[in-house]
């Protein structure tokens, strides 16, 4: 059939019938997008489309511009790239190729374009929906269309996500695949690490980024190495000298190996080209180094995304379909952003001009401000780089009278992360001139051991100590769930006996009790008069006073492997459940955000419950679910259940009751990660926080310096818990978070912030409301958490 015959579909009363597109370089987390954006239309009463080899797609029409069924996306998680497909498409940069493009559109009846890709993807969508008022006029004085068939499609919505590994749009603090390749990154140089390590040599690693230096300067923080050269701010004009100068002095200090590492974009001051060759050469000949050249190129933008890409994929993908909801005529079209923890709206065409500034700035090296526009994390991840890596800058020492001894402890179970923190603090605290001092194996082993010969357990750390454990996992210092209030009176004789000055605590929810009763117990013991942070670290992220804790990337990394070879199984294996038991204490953070990265059919939490009526429900659901498959792949499906969700119905339990229940149209298995969910290097997002964390908490500690014990006591903020909250890292007193925000029955925030997430899990999933009804009729969750409507201010 001619095109020209083809009359546009009605438009639903109330609905829409939204197209998604992924433009630009791929990167992992597109498919999660499309998953999300599918889903939530379809379950929002809209039609969903997916327009294929991106823009190209649009001008091509036909088959091109597909509607998505449920079933289609199933499984979209864990793939990496793009299903649908990007491509260049030169005659979308043309009217007559966007003209083409609109009446595509309009042949599908589509009136709202999601659109993820990179800052130029978004530019043309924007461009597009500027020109589409003309486009449609276009249309009707050609005679291609009427009047009348164009009347339901006078306004295009557009909604932009970003999807870029290189995290280079302002306004956001990630884009959707930038840590998915930060951990192809720091994988990579983990593994040429115990190379250079072996053989004593040096490595330069280049990596992506042309116009933005993220990826370099994260995998620098991550990795510790030696020296980093990014676009937004290039190295000093002696930059040969003072990098040759840093790296003699590691050596000097014994270090084993070197690391520097180059973006692809790297230059001097006045715009010079830096290469990675120019760098090997000079460590060959000026400081005399077996100096090797790694390009990591395009295995950077492979592999399934990491858990974070593809949560963040998943709430953005929802939101942008929330976004299309509410839009009207007026609505300037948005970017899906995310700011520390909280998914906002912004003005795309804001983002995009103040990304492109960025460039600007740096081709008129005006270098300060390429560097004010980046986000306010890109700059103190700079300077949480820059202290950790120097050895010797006598500008930066504190006079005496101003030094501290610190003392640095860990608390509770082990978490990435733990030994990343107290690298920074320690590198931190010898670049102002202060004593970092480990206090090993916890309050017990203090207690205990701090006065065995040869050695005990206070022991002050020195550079070389602390500078290889950026990438390790577990807890080098130790770590113990006992707390003070076993020994009081030792603890305060240690504090007093090698002058502890202030106390960086790192830990989970008994590094949180600890403080709290040493808090307490300053009453009676002056030695706890001191100021103290708490950096919380634990895989089960329920720290009251944050919304993130060191580690809990790490174990949902560790998990979504664990679930996505699950996964393979229960498809191979044809019609199989698998109930998968995740860690969390009391708290269903952990089986929540995994539920989402992996497209779980349930999640069962402590905070809800089990109940009779809600596996009966599931039951039913899965009979549904498996009676649709029809020789479908990607046909296993998980149910994820938090280790406390239930005393009666176990793991197990679960599992042979779904069995028993299937009436043998499909099996049933269960599987106990347990602590393999701990993992074992810690993630580039635990490591890149625990540094940004712990510089920023040893700098909290040195405004008590000089004040009285009576002055630090009166301090209600002289104890205090780092944390992000909302869109902002704040210190947040102790004695108000205990009183306000503590279950102390169940280890938890009483308000935590991810609840709301259960429902999206559910909605993406298909299952049914009533599964999550309890006995008595009423819904098992309150709202709340990190989706906002509306633009951010």
């Amino acid at each position: 059939m001619a095109e020209m015959e083809v009359s546009p579909p009605q438009v639903p009363a109330g609905g829409k019938r939204i197209g998604v597109v992924t433009s630009g370089g791929d990167s992992p987390g597109m498919n999660s997008v499309v998953r999300a954006v599918v889903r939530q239309s379809i379950a929002s009463g809209c039609t969903a489309f997916a327009v294929y080899e991106g823009y190209q797609g649009l001008v091509d029409g036909g088959d091109m511009i597909r509607e998505m069924a449920w079933e289609d996306v199933r499984g979209w998680t864990s793939e990496g790239g793009t299903l649908i497909g990007t491509a260049r498409c030169m005659a979308f940069m043309e009217r007559s190729g966007r003209l083409t493009a609109a009446n595509n559109l309009v042949e599908k009846g589509i009136d709202a374009l999601i659109i993820c890709g990179g800052d130029g993807s978004l530019t043309g969508a924007d461009r597009f929906r500027a020109e589409w008022p003309s486009l449609m006029d276009e249309l009707i004085s050609s005679g291609k269309r009427t009047e009348d068939e164009l009347k339901p499609f006078r306004h295009l919505n557009i909604v932009g996500l970003v999807g870029s590994i290189d995290n280079d749009l302002s306004g956001t603090d990630a884009t959707i695949g930038c840590y998915s390749s930060l951990q192809r990154i720091c994988q990579s140089i983990d593994f040429i690490d115990a190379t250079a390590f072996s053989h004593q040599r040096a490595f330069v690693i280049e990596v992506m980024g042309r116009h933005c230096g993220w990826l370099a300067l994260m995998a620098g923080v991550s990795c510790g190495a030696d020296f980093i050269m990014i676009p937004e701010n290039p190295p000093s004009e002696n930059w040969e000298e003072e990098m040759c100068s840093i790296i003699k002095k590691h050596r000097q200090m014994g270090k084993r190996k070197t690391i520097v590492i180059v973006a692809e974009g790297a230059h001097d001051r006045k715009l010079n080209k830096i290469s990675a060759v120019m760098v090997k050469d000079l460590l060959s000949q000026k400081v005399g180094l077996d100096t090797r050249v790694t390009t990591l190129g395009h295995v950077q933008r492979g592999g399934p995304p990491c858990a974070y890409d593809r949560m963040l994929a998943t709430l953005q993908g929802v939101e942008a379909v929330k976004a299309v909801l509410d839009a009207t005529p007026e609505t300037e079209s948005p970017v899906i952003c995310i700011v520390e923890n909280k998914i906002v709206r912004k003005p795309l065409l804001d983002a995009i001009a103040k990304t492109q500034e960025v460039a600007a700035h740096i081709q008129n090296m005006d270098f300060e401000a390429a560097m004010r526009g980046r986000d306010a994390e890109f700059e103190e991840f700079l300077h949480a780089f820059n202290i950790t890596a120097a050895t010797d800058k006598p500008d930066m020492l504190l006079p005496e009278e101003k030094r501290m001894r610190v003392g640095i402890i860990h608390v509770g179970a082990p978490a990435g992360g733990m030994n990343a923190a107290t690298r920074a603090a320690t590198a931190y605290c010898l670049t102002k001139g202060h004593t970092p001092i480990a206090l090993h194996n916890g309050f017990p082993g203090l207690c205990r051991h701090h006065d065995d010969k040869p050695e005990g357990s206070v022991r002050e750390l020195k550079w070389l100590d602390a500078e290889n454990w950026a990438s390790r996992g577990g807890s080098e210092i130790g770590t113990n769930r006992g707390l003070p209030s076993e020994d009081f009176k030792t603890t305060a004789y240690c504090f007093e006996k090698y002058k502890i000055d202030a106390l960086f605590v790192v830990g989970g929810f008994e590094a949180f009790t600890a403080v709290s009763e040493l808090r307490k117990a300053r009453a009676d013991y002056d030695a706890f008069k001191i100021p103290m942070v708490i950096l919380p670290a634990t895989v089960s992220n329920n720290v009251p006073g944050t919304e993130y804790s060191i580690g809990s990337d790490t174990c949902l990394n560790a998990l979504i492997d664990y679930c996505d070879a699950i996964k393979q199984s229960a498809s191979a294996s044809r019609r199989r459940v698998f109930v998968v038991e995740t860690q969390g204490g009391a708290s269903g953070y952990i089986a929540t955000i995994a539920g989402l990265s992996i497209g779980a059919v349930a999640v069962y939490t402590p905070e809800e419950g089990i109940h009779l009526d809600m596996l009966v429900e599931d039951i039913k659901f899965l009979k549904k679910q498996f009676g649709k498959d029809k020789g479908a792949d990607r046909s296993g499906k998980i149910i994820l259940r938090n280790e406390k969700a239930s005393k009666v119905y176990t793991t197990e339990i679960i599992a042979n009751i779904i069995k028993e229940e299937s009436g043998g149209k499909f099996d049933s298995r269960f599987a106990v990660p347990g602590h393999v969910q701990q993992g074992g290097t810690p993630s580039p997002m635990d490591r890149g926080r625990a540094v940004r964390f712990g510089v920023k908490s040893l700098q909290y500690l040195e405004n008590y310096v000089g004040k009285s014990k009576q002055e630090i006591n009166d301090d209600q903020m002289s104890v205090t818990v780092i944390g992000i909250r909302g869109a902002r890292v704040k210190f947040s007193p102790m004695e108000r978070i205990e009183r306000e925000e503590t279950d102390w029955k169940d280890r938890r925030p009483k308000n935590e912030f991810w609840m709301s997430l259960v429902d999206v899990v559910d909605t993406l999933s298909g299952r049914s409301k009533a599964s999550r009804t309890t006995l008595t009729g009423s819904p098992g969750l309150v709202n709340g958490g990190p989706i906002t409507n509306g633009t951010a201010k």
